[in-house]
């Protein structure tokens, strides 16, 4: 289909579907106060220092927390976390603080909820944050990493699952 500019974001979003990416857990917390998000908008900036960042959307005020913490870690899922990739989504309308309940969690370096059992995972602090229209870029300064052996991964196109 061909388009004309402005882009219609419904349009975009269907082209977008096309373009499948790998399925990230982004966790933070403040306090006892936790959040996490199901995303597929995350990647590697520098390994020296070693930097990755994510997006997340700016309408939903509960990722504000996000903006004021500090600190994230960032979860690569695994094709046995679709259950918890959906809860984290909410497409299961499970309340914030149920979804923890569906993965099992600690913490390394910063205290932000890591994922035990995640194929990898990043504990960052925050280093910046750019807003872009719909969505916060955030930047963060890896402060430790976990891997676990290497598993099939979850990955996210036409609005599907698929395993690689």
């Amino acid at each position: 289909m061909l388009s004309k500019q402005p882009i219609d974001p419904g349009l975009y979003r269907d082209a977008m579907s096309r373009f499948g990416g790998h399925v990230q857990l982004v966790t933070t917390a403040v306090g006892d106060q936790r959040r996490g998000v199901t995303i597929t908008a995350a990647c590697s900036v520098s390994d020296s220092p070693a930097t990755v960042l994510v997006c997340l959307n700016n309408s939903n005020p509960k990722n504000e927390i996000f903006f004021r913490s500090g600190i994230f870690a960032l979860n690569t899922l695994g094709a046995h976390h679709q259950a918890l990739a959906d809860a984290f989504s909410g497409r299961t309308k499970m309340e914030d603080g149920d979804r923890f309940s569906t993965g099992r969690f600690d913490k390394l370096v910063t205290g932000a909820p890591v994922l035990m059992d995640a194929l990898a995972s990043f504990d960052c602090r925050v280093m910046e944050i750019k807003e872009m229209t719909t969505h916060h870029i955030i930047f963060g300064e890896v402060m430790a990493v976990r891997f676990d052996e290497a598993k099939p991964a979850l990955f996210y196109m036409n609005r599907d699952y698929y395993t690689l």
